[in-house]
Formats: C-alpha cells, structure tokens, sequence
C-alpha cells in the first residue's frame, strides 16, 4: 500500500520569560503548514474514511445487510448487536452504531475538502483538486442516501470561513449541488496533467478517474427515477455520453492492508466469533440463486464443518451447491416461538450433545470475504452497466438495454475474483448463466425487476450492503417481505433511513430541529428521504 496520511500533531506551549533564541524554541520540530505540506498524502486516507464509513461495525453490517435480507441473524436481545439488523430491535449500542457513517463520512469529506483547499489554484495540482471533489461526493452521497437532509454547502468550511453551524441542505439541493461539482471536476481532469500519488483505487490514472466520475454520475441520477424522472434522464444521458466504465478493470476498490492498520472492516467483523457463527446468507438470497442455478452460490456460500465447533471456526465448509440453505430472518436461538427450530423447513442442526448447534445446515458467507487484505468495493461496472440497461429500458438515450444487461451480470459474476482464486468464476460460466437468464423486454416492468434484483446480487456478493438497501429503496426490487419481531423500532415495516447521530440536537439545534420539520413522521426509521418517494 502507498503513503497514507500521517496525522501530524501541533502543540502549544506556554513560556515565561524571553531569550534571543524565542523562535528556535518556540518552533514545533514535528509541525508543518500549507507551503509545505505536499497534499497527495491526504487522498489515500480521504478514500480509506470513505469506504469504510460504510462497511463493518461503522453500521452497514449491524443494519443494511439484514435490512436488505442478504444476511440473517438469529441474535436477539439488547445485548446482541445484530439484532438491530433483520428484526429491526434496538441493542445496547444503536445509538452508537447509528451515527457511525455520519462521523467516518464527514471525516472523509474533510479531509478531502482540506486537499482542495490546499491545491486551489495551484496548476501543479489541477488533477488532484479535481480528484478532492470526487472523493467528497463519494463520501457525502452515502450520508445523505443515509440520512436524507445533511450539510453539504456550508459543510466542512469551519477552517476556511469560520462556519460551526452549518445549514442542513434540503437532499434535492445536495443532489443538484453534487452533480455540477461532479460535473465541474469531470472538466477538469486533464491526463496529459499531474498524476495523484497515493491514490489507492487508480495510481494516480486520470482516465480512470474520469470515468469514475461519470459512473457515480451515472448513479447519482438513477437515485432520481422517482423523484424527477427528466432530471434523472438528463444526467443520466450526459453520463453516458461522457464515458462510464467499460470494463471491470475500471472497477474502483479499495484495497485492504491490515499490516498498516487499515484492515478490511467487513472481515474484521466476519471473524469475530458472535458473528462467524450467528450470520448467514438470508434465505432470500440463497433460494433467488438456488431458482436461478446462479454459479455466484458455490462461489460465495459454504456449510460450515459439522457441530458448534465447526462452526464458530474459520476452518473451510462445504461449498457444494446443493448443499447450501439460507437461514430465514427474524429467527433467533432463544427457544420460543421465534427459534430457529420453529422457522418453516427447519431440517435440523449437525453435531451431538454439547457440541450440537441448531444453525449447523444454513450458509455461512465462503473464508475469503474473511480476508482482512481483501478489496472493499466502491463503484463497478457491472453496477453501471446494470443501471445504464435500466436507463436505456425507460427510453433514455444510453445505448442497448439488452447489451448493457448482459454486459452487466457477466461483469457481476466474474468480478467476484477480485476477492481471490475461491470466487473466481469462468466467463464460459458466467455465459451459459446468461444465456439462461437473458434480458426480459417484454414489460417495463419485468425489465426493471430484471434488472435491478441483478443489481441486488451483484451488491450483496460484494458485500456492499449500504448500496444494495439504497437501490431496494429505490427500485422497489426484489420484493421484501418485512420481519415484525417483538420490540422492534419499526413498526413492522424495513427501515427506510437512519435517524439522525444522538449528537446533533445539541450541536446543531436549530438547523437539525429544520431539517427534521422537513421529515414525514420525524427523526425516525420509517421516515423517507425525498427521492424515496
């Protein structure tokens, strides 16, 4: 891994007295300023916050992930942290968890806006500033996706103008506002100009860049279908025109070092013990593969060794696909109406007397999502072209939805080997899938279920669960069927945001207290953000 940021402390001291050598001493030997600080050490730790804002324990595996129904979890209770995920029921640390993106995100964005700053009107680091804006949409577009209003124009500008009590920004104007700063730094990305160091998704790659900012282009105005479908066409259209990824060597990840500290958070959490044994793929999932004779199934699923102790350790399972069961949601190992034992097709446990677990049958996620090395995705183009099929369905001018479909899932089933070896798919594979499952045109409708419960697969097999909740949110697609388990925060219903971090009433008041007058039903899980209409 390249250069990441080293925080570099400053320090006051306090003197009495003077001495003819007041500003050799006075002078901190480890502090630095803007003349001298070369800003490409901000980007890798700017692109570090952002993708882990949205993976691990910072939220998206104790909420999407179960939201979504690409895992389950039998855990319950107030001291069992997943059960905020398929039963919607609130643990000891929800409030915790809740504000998690929000702090890593704003962290991120900050950072990023501090490179800005410090490149602004420096052609030596034209390619670099440009890259700072598309790095802070990157960011900030999850946490409004998140959590409807936030600040994004008078966001982050406490060092520059004194702001502390930023406006919250109605999502409609951060989503206009988004796509003109996407628009603007596209323009100004110059290959034949610098070349970011430190850059952990391109090596500094400028035409990667550009077509990364295309993408999120791209899908920043298909979160728009049903809030404004013409400007969602609009920029949808001018995405395409300009050049998305066409490849899945475009695809942009971050690629994980546990040695120097910036461990994947999605396979931190997969080996903790609790979560190694208690999450499954959901039953949703894994029947959609089974239906479907997905070869993602053997690629991402395993049954784990027999008993409780093959299956609280890392020791390889069964992949087989025939053998794979998904565990139902809303289940748990407490021994009454809602044990697992009581779920419909329950078919037994494995292991005898005390070594004998009720979860021995149902699939575990396969070793290599448990690579603390392992690449965290942000953006691909199979997600793209999968959006572009959707776009093109609707009538918008971006090229052939029945390419751009196929395109899309062969992409999604062999982009799986940027994990590793163990979820490497053949293309020969992935084309009899293709050829089974080919792009249904024979309603509007058909194609968007088509398509958009491909994109759900493609999200959930690579563990992007923010993504893959925001797209259901979206799209409608697949079709969910809600948990209502005891005490949950939800009514019943999937959760459709985040409230608001615990913090904001206080320090914020007034603009949090506007932002939330804007919410239907107020500072809650079931309230919708404006373009989940």
């Amino acid at each position: 891994m390249k250069k990441l940021l080293i925080y570099i402390g400053c320090a006051s001291a306090l003197f009495a007295g003077c001495t003819k050598d007041f500003d050799a001493i006075n002078t901190n030997p480890v502090a630095t300023t803007a003349d001298v600080l070369n800003p490409n050490f901000l980007l890798s730790q700017s692109q570090a916050e952002a993708v882990q804002s949205i993976a691990g324990y910072q939220g998206a595996y104790l909420f999407q992930n179960g939201w979504v129904q690409i895992t389950a979890s039998t855990s319950s209770g107030s001291a069992n942290y997943h059960s905020n995920n398929d039963k919607y029921v609130e643990s000891s640390n929800t409030l915790v968890y809740q504000a998690s993106t929000w702090g890593s995100a704003y962290r991120a964005a900050s950072i990023a806006y501090e490179m800005k700053l410090l490149t602004d009107g420096k052609p030596e680091y034209s390619n670099l500033n440009a890259v700072a804006t598309i790095t802070k949409v990157i960011a900030l577009h999850n946490v409004t996706d998140i959590y409807g209003d936030i600040p994004y124009t008078e966001a982050l500008k406490g060092k520059e103008d004194g702001t502390t009590l930023p406006k919250y920004d109605p999502q409609q104007t951060v989503y206009t506002t988004m796509l003109t700063d996407l628009e603007t730094a596209i323009t100004q990305l110059d290959p034949a100009k610098d070349k970011p160091s430190s850059d952990q998704f391109y090596k500094g790659d400028i035409a990667k860049w550009k077509k990364l900012g295309y993408s999120l282009m791209l899908k920043l105005a298909m979160r728009l279908t049903k809030a404004d479908a013409t400007l969602a066409k609009t920029w949808a259209e001018k995405a395409y025109a300009g050049g998305t990824f066409s490849s899945n060597a475009d695809n942009a990840f971050f690629q994980a070092s546990n040695a120097a500290g910036y461990g994947n958070s999605n396979a931190n959490a997969m080996r903790v013990t609790d979560d190694l044994y208690q999450v499954r793929w959901s039953k949703t999932l894994i029947d959609w593969l089974k239906v479907k004779d997905d070869p993602r199934l053997s690629a991402i699923a395993e049954v784990p060794q027999a008993g409780l102790s093959g299956n609280t350790n890392l020791a390889p399972g069964d992949n087989t696909a025939s053998a794979q069961k998904g565990l139902p949601n809303g289940f748990d190992l407490n021994g009454g109406a809602t044990d697992v034992s009581n779920s419909p097709g329950y078919t037994g446990g494995t292991g005898t007397g005390g070594d004998f677990t009720k979860l021995g049958l149902y699939s575990r996620p396969r070793g290599f999502y448990r690579n603390q090395d392992g690449p965290m995705f942000v953006l691909t183009y199979a997600q793209t072209e999968l959006l572009l099929a959707e776009a093109s369905a609707r009538g918008w001018n971006t090229g052939s939805a029945a390419t751009h479909y196929a395109n899309g899932v062969t992409a999604a089933i062999t982009s799986l080997s940027t994990f590793g070896s163990d979820a490497t798919i053949s293309a020969g594979a992935a084309a009899t899938y293709l050829a089974a499952n080919p792009y249904d045109n024979s309603t509007l409708e058909n194609s968007l279920k088509q398509i958009n419960e491909q994109i759900w697969v493609l999200l959930g097999s690579h563990l992007q669960f923010v993504e893959a909740w925001t797209n259901w949110r979206r799209s409608g697609y697949p079709v969910l069927t809600p948990v209502n388990y005891i005490g949950n925060f939800s009514g019943g219903a999937i959760p459709r945001r985040q409230p608001y971090p615990g913090s904001e009433p206080s320090l914020n008041p007034e603009n949090y207290a506007s932002a939330v007058a804007g919410l239907n039903g107020g500072d809650v899980w079931t309230a919708r953000v404006w373009w989940d209409k």
